[in-house]
């Protein structure tokens, strides 16, 4: 079905930070399948490990207890605030999941309607109806209405916004339930949370009994130099979603829940894929192989790298180029809003220089290469970008 505006590229084979169309050319990959491909292209442990997987068994059911998927659960446990975990298969998901989880939240203590769930103006929370509900970005929504009822939304980093719709739904009758935030939104344009902003929705959401979810799927497992996004912000959530880069490539999601959030009963919540030994030993993999390869420190380091080559960029073209935000393997930088420029016509003149971007609005020009990325293809990925740049505005 016509649901991709395909880029006219076929990829057939892929190594490290690298693939080769078909025509036998060579890109470096600084999209990394969305932020999915966390140990890059090919890689040898996790070839290793699943071809292994598929000769003991790839699939039963959660009928059954899976070890893989302890294993997997324990790992995601001790290394995290939470103490236990949902798998399902993608992070649309593990939103819904979210969703579903602060609605019988909101019910258990009391709520007699429907339980009203924040979330953050420019957030993206996935493409399932109640995920885009979820979303603060009409341009998602449009065209799908109705949209599930139950979301409000405030602005990102503002304390006095969530507090005046909070009063406002409040003298409404409406209770809360939950609030639904990235530590630092990624469709929205790259915005990383300001810990002073998450520190007050912290104690509001303790005062105020609401939970407090974070969507880690596209900050979680390393990809902003820490292994979650909250780290960032020195504040733990009640619950948060994982996705993406869990499975470096392979189709796995999750809900992590400390003990209080910890309220689905048999039958509230289920997946048939979710969790399978196939897809969990993929993450399991990723997960030795971050702390193998010391993949956080890469991410940090190489983050700084590509930041301060981006800001010299950003020093270069001060009337096209407004400023670089992210963390971490997951940077943007912005183009002014009155400059011609846009990021699809960035994204289409790197790929004729053998550089592989993604956009993050039509003026956010987002990097977000594998973990595994060396200094010389930092350098390599700024060396284009300066290409690029020269070609288009002067």
């Amino acid at each position: 079905m016509n649901t991709y505006n395909r880029i006219p590229l076929k990829f057939v084979r892929g190594k490290e930070v690298w693939l080769w169309d078909d025509t036998g050319r060579r890109y470096l990959d600084a999209v990394a399948g969305i932020a999915t491909c966390t140990l890059g292209h090919s890689d040898k442990k996790l070839s290793k490990a699943l071809s292994k997987q598929l000769n003991k068994i790839q699939h039963v059911s959660n009928l059954y207890y899976i070890p893989e998927q302890e294993e997997l659960a324990h790992w995601l446990v001790n290394e995290s605030c939470a103490d236990s975990v949902f798998f399902c298969n993608s992070g649309a998901e593990a939103n819904e999941a979210a969703i579903k989880l602060a609605r019988k939240y909101g019910h258990i203590n009391g709520v007699s309607k429907t339980p009203i769930i924040l979330s953050a103006k420019s957030s993206f929370h996935g493409r399932t109806l109640a995920a885009i509900s979820a979303t603060g970005q009409p341009k998602y929504q449009k065209g799908f209405e109705p949209l599930v009822e139950g979301f409000d939304f405030f602005s990102f980093n503002d304390s006095k916004s969530v507090e005046n719709l909070y009063q406002q739904l409040k003298n409404d009758g409406c209770i809360v339930s939950a609030i639904l935030i990235e530590p630092i939104q990624g469709e929205g344009g790259i915005h990383p949370g300001d810990p002073k902003f998450f520190k007050f929705l912290r104690d509001f959401c303790d005062e105020n009994k609401i939970l407090l979810i974070f969507d880690e799927v596209q900050s979680g497992m390393g990809r902003t130099g820490k292994l979650w996004g909250y780290e960032n912000l020195d504040v733990e959530p009640d619950a948060f979603t994982i996705a993406k880069g869990l499975g470096g490539g392979h189709a796995i999601g999750a809900l992590l829940v400390k003990e209080k959030a910890n309220i689905f009963k048999p039958g509230d919540h289920a997946s048939t894929f979710g969790g399978n030994p196939f897809a969990c030993k993929a993450a399991l993999t990723v997960a030795q192989e971050i702390q193998n390869r010391n993949l956080l420190k890469n991410s940090t380091l190489r983050g700084i790298e590509l930041r301060e080559g981006l800001q010299e960029i950003l020093r270069k073209y001060p009337n096209h180029l407004k400023e670089v935000r992210g963390l971490g393997l997951m940077q943007g930088l912005i183009i002014k809003e009155e400059s011609n420029l846009t990021s699809s016509i960035f994204i289409k003149k790197s790929i004729e220089e053998g550089l592989l971007l993604i956009g993050a609005g039509d003026k956010v020009i987002r990097i977000v290469p594998p973990l595994i990325i060396k200094k010389k293809q930092i350098k390599e990925i700024l060396r284009i970008l300066n290409i690029c740049f020269e070609d288009l505005i002067t």
